[in-house]
């Protein structure tokens, strides 16, 4: 396609003018037919009725707009509202409804809320609020009926019609279960502690899709979530600081003193004051004034720095109205007869002007939702809970299915919606698996989805060049200055020894077997600079190999080592556990050599009776994969972008990129793509093609939800034919554009003892791929399950063909993804996701470690990550700067930036 066929496309007002089809490839007539049919259950529900007759959308205003949305709630469940809606109105919470009435009108309605619930008014403070309620829209769900059949495409009048149904479906539920997004909870008696004052309990996951086969079906799952612990108030502040005893959590409350350089004490408040940030917005009620007082809830809007002898208010007494100071200690004994336990504990300041309590006097109430990001422990503590056999998973499933009450809902029945309770049956097909073909040896995983290096069997490839200039450091831990503390010289001399043999008996190639071992010094980047010279100066050459002994799991000194190694050297590293050197564990070494000899330029393995010079494809072809990864909500980090491309003809080895993307932008800008597919692109055609480029481009992206699919096609890969074109003008290549996702809720279910279609946990066998009954109704589209899950539940991928120019069928495509993710150079079982997508992954965690920030500032993400300063973790997203790049990969081995550096 020559250059002066693309239009352009203004990225400031988002004009869309291109020549790159705006329509996605349609599902092809003739289907996949490799491999053996087999029968699955899948979470999906069908919708066997639903309203085709005109649905009447009107805007909602209460008050003057701006209400918060406790108020909007109170005053749309009045009983003025309910006599003129009557009970088949749908509300989101905020501006739309949704009727079969058909109101042309204008309707206000006053509501007197000190009325309806029977209160005297407070003088001077009416309780009055106006509600406006105006037709806006008709949608017609005759439409959606038109795009499920494919008779018309997805347009607007679609949107909105799904839009309804979708608030038809959770109008019910919202009104008897805590709502978040798309997920339902009510308390059960299933409650998983997770420490410091949270628990988790599961719930239900619901949303509407369009299905093959012209179809709407409701995908229902587990939804795990996280909720404060419903316990007294002085009890989670105890677990949210982690204060085991309220003596040592009051003596935590005391300033910082720190003496300076200059001699002068700097007083900084204790931390203690900052975690307990963490409770402020949380609702709490009295349980000194009985059971009734427990849906009267109060806000904490923070603690005081007073207990509860040291606050004094004014009392004015009812009878006499002489007002006396007292203070909360005395008030409680005198009012309620209670002597409070722990009255030296910070007292609790609520959000009603003047109402503050002790904190044992209070309950922190059920159900509210634990908003910010776990500690490790709970995170461990969640997985434990979170991670389910497909047997449990069905169970707690159909536990969802009995909170949500399909059949029993009457907004449901008042719009005609029919849904089947039962699990969809549908007709998969199991992929056959590949052969792994090694150096002189082969290996069959079958169905297991698992292999080995016993033989031992040797790389397909070793290291390119013999490993002569290399060394150790083993890494001394900054609790301890003392080396012989965690292992000995001798142990880490004996498991270099043993490794050399293990990597030399897999087919690497080492002719210096006694590299120097040094015990490094605290400081990760002191340690790095010290093994490079070490190993140069003893070898009499540039280094090629570095290996680090680690102490502990400490992530911010391996971030540094990384960082060291790759931005200030130039030379790729391993890193390895000080226990699993103590130990010498065959299968432990033989991991590390996998990853060893990839670094080094070799190759594990490659799928066996494909063309050597082709593998699977059929042009000469190069992958490109993408992801783009946000840093958490309220970090200040800016996105990373990061892409892979193969650097061989078969596509198993990958080089990759990583740079800044802006903040919160998930398509990658036209600098990144010129800045780090091109040089890739380049060292393809130099290196692999002989100077010729390849005729087919695939690329795998992956993080981008249904939405984005256009802007993936019109920008991304738009600027990467601009950017081909511009290089390399009389190349025309043909572009395969898949996005890979794993950001679903689809889960495959065999039938129990179907030994065909399930392993011994009911999960599916690896190469199980569904291409109908939950798929996209007229486009191309599969779920995946290319890998054996350890643990859990395996959830398969989501694959999303955009763009097809070269014309392939569903074999060819779906096969090569499938036998591609054996394929992945580290390990001996196929990935759950295309290895260019993978890699991408762990190039984009890497490229993290290269941000320009100094080490003093400590870690940018993970555990330990400095906040940003100025505004609370409750606060809104703090204001960004302009994302600055990353540190350059060092390039004092020309090669380096084309090794796989980011394994």
């Amino acid at each position: 396609m020559d250059i002066s066929n693309f239009r352009t496309f203004n990225r400031d007002t988002n004009e869309v003018k291109y020549d790159i089809p705006t329509e996605l490839p349609l599902r092809p007539k003739q289907t996949v037919s490799v491999g053996k049919e087999v029968n699955l259950r899948i979470n999906s529900y069908n919708i066997l009725k639903y309203p085709e007759r005109t649905v009447y959308q009107y805007d909602i205003q209460v008050g003057n707009g701006v209400e918060k949305r406790g108020l909007i709630k109170k005053v749309w469940g009045s009983e003025a509202i309910r006599r003129v809606t009557g009970p088949s109105w749908i509300y989101d919470g905020n501006k739309i409804a949704w009727a079969l009435d058909d109101k042309d009108r204008q309707t206000t309605i006053t509501v007197d809320l000190d009325k309806e619930e029977g209160r005297v008014p407070r003088e001077g403070r009416e309780n009055v609020h106006r509600v406006v309620i105006r037709k806006t829209n008709n949608v017609k769900l005759s439409a959606l009926k038109a795009y499920l059949t494919g008779q018309s495409s997805f347009d607007t009048t679609v949107l909105q019609a799904i839009n309804f149904l979708d608030h038809l479906l959770r109008q019910g539920p919202s009104l008897r279960l805590t709502s978040i997004k798309q997920s339902f909870f009510s308390r059960g008696v299933e409650r998983w502690p997770l420490g410091g004052g949270v628990e988790a309990f599961k719930g239900v996951y619901q949303t509407i899709r369009a299905c093959q086969g012209g179809r709407l079906g409701i995908n229902a799952d587990v939804s795990n979530g996280t909720f404060w612990t419903e316990s007294t108030a002085l009890l989670t502040m105890q677990k949210v600081t982690n204060c085991d005893e309220i003596a040592d959590m009051i003596f935590r409350f005391k300033d910082t003193r720190t003496l300076q350089e200059n001699g002068q004490w700097k007083v900084e408040e204790s931390n203690t004051w900052k975690e307990l940030r963490r409770m402020r917005k949380l609702g709490i009620y009295a349980k000194h004034r009985g059971a009734a007082e427990q849906n009267k809830l109060f806000i904490i809007e923070g603690f005081l720095k007073q207990n509860a002898k040291e606050y004094e208010f004014t009392v004015r007494d009812k009878d006499t109205k002489v007002e006396t100071t007292t203070n909360v200690y005395e008030y409680f004994r005198r009012k309620y007869n209670i002597v409070l336990q722990n009255w030296n504990v910070p007292l609790i300041k609520t959000t009603k002007k003047g109402v503050v309590f002790p904190p044992e006097v209070v309950m922190v109430a059920g159900n509210q939702r634990y908003p910010f990001k776990l500690s490790d422990k709970q995170t461990a503590a969640m997985i434990k809970f979170a991670v389910t056999r497909p047997q449990i998973r069905m169970r707690d499933i159909e536990y969802g299915l009995g909170l949500l009450k399909w059949q029993e809902d009457e907004y449901l029945k008042n719009y005609g919606m029919v849904i089947d309770g039962n699990m969809i049956n549908t007709k998969a097909r199991v992929l056959v698996p590949p052969t792994i073909q090694f150096d002189g040896s082969k290996a069959t995983p079958g169905t297991s989805g698992r292999w080995d290096l016993k033989g031992p069997k040797k790389f397909l490839i070793g290291n390119t060049a013999p490993l002569e200039s290399w060394g150790v450091v083993v890494m001394t831990p900054k609790y301890s200055k003392n080396f012989s503390f965690y292992i000995e010289m001798a142990a880490v001399q004996n498991w270099v020894r043993e490794f050399i043999k293990v990597y030399i008996g897999h087919g690497g190639r080492v002719t210096n077997k006694q590299p120097p071992i040094i015990k490094g010094p605290v400081d990760p980047a002191e340690a790095t600079e010290a093994i490079w010279n070490t190993a140069g100066n003893v070898c009499k050459k540039r280094p090629t190999m570095l290996v680090f002994v680690l102490a502990d799991k400490d992530p911010f000194a391996y971030l540094r080592i990384k960082k060291s190694a790759d931005c200030r050297f130039g030379v790729v590293s391993q890193c390895v556990q000080a226990e699993h050197v103590n130990k010498i564990n065959a299968q432990y070494m033989g991991n590390v050599a996998m990853k060893f000899n990839a670094k080094l330029g070799g190759t594990t393995s490659r799928i066996a009776g494909k063309n050597i010079h082709l593998g699977h494809f059929v042009k000469p072809s190069i992958i490109i994969g993408a992801d783009v990864s946000h840093a958490s909500p309220g970090s200040v980090q800016a996105s990373m972008a990061a892409i892979t491309v193969s650097c061989d003809r078969i596509g198993v080895r990958y080089s990759a990129a990583g740079e800044t993307n802006g903040h919160r932008v998930e398509m990658i800008t036209k600098a990144n793509i010129d800045e780090m597919v091109m040089p890739q692109v380049k060292n393809w055609i130099d290196n692999v093609g002989g100077r010729v480029p390849p005729e087919h481009v695939y690329y795998f992206r992956d993080g981008v939800s249904e939405g984005q699919y256009q802007h993936v096609l019109q920008q991304e890969v738009r600027d990467m034919k601009l950017a081909f074109q511009a290089r390399y003008p009389s190349w025309k290549p043909k572009f395969i554009v898949v996005v890979a996702s794993k950001r679903h809720h689809i889960r495959f279910f065999p039938n129990p003892n179907d030994k065909a279609a399930g392993d011994v946990n009911m999960n599916p066998l690896p190469g199980t791929l569904v291409e109908k009954d939950v798929t996209h109704p007229t486009e191309r589209d599969i779920y995946l399950c290319s890998h054996k899950a350890i643990q859990g539940t395996a959830r398969p991928v989501h694959y999303h063909v955009l763009l097809d120019e070269a014309g392939l069928s569903e074999n060819q495509l779906y096969t090569m993804i499938y036998e591609q993710c054996y394929s992945y150079i580290r390990a001996t079982t196929p990935v759950s996701l295309h290895p260019a997508v993978y890699y991408a992954h762990l190039a984009s965690n890497r490229a993290r470690h290269h941000e320009n920030v100094a080490a003093s500032s400590g870690p940018q993400s993970g555990p330990g990550a400095n906040k940003p300063k100025g505004k609370s973790a409750v606060s809104s997203e703090p204001k960004l700067a302009e994302a600055k790049p990353l540190l350059p990969l060092m390039k004092t081995d020309a090669r380096f930036p084309f090794s796989m550096w980011y394994i």
